[in-house]
C-alpha cells in the first residue's frame, strides 16, 4: 500500500509538472509571435522610410516649405 501511495504521489507530481512547463511553452510562444509583430511593424516602416520615393516625397515637402 505504501509503494502504490509514493506511487500516485510522483504521478501527481509528474503531472503538474508537465502542466507548468506546457504553460510556460505557451507563454514564450505567445511572447514570441508577439516580437515577430513588433518586428514585422518596425521593418514596414524601416522599409518605408528607406523607400526611394518616399525619400523624394520628404525632399519635395521639405523643398516646398524653403
Amino acid at each position: 500500500m505504501f509503494i502504490f501511495t509514493v506511487l500516485l504521489i510522483i504521478a501527481i507530481s509528474l503531472r503538474n509538472a508537465n502542466n507548468r512547463i506546457i504553460y510556460e511553452l505557451c507563454v514564450f510562444r505567445s511572447e514570441v509571435n508577439q516580437l515577430k509583430q513588433e518586428l514585422g511593424v518596425k521593418q514596414l516602416r524601416f522599409e518605408g522610410l528607406t523607400n526611394p520615393a518616399a525619400i523624394q516625397a520628404c525632399l519635395d515637402k521639405l523643398d516646398e516649405d524653403s
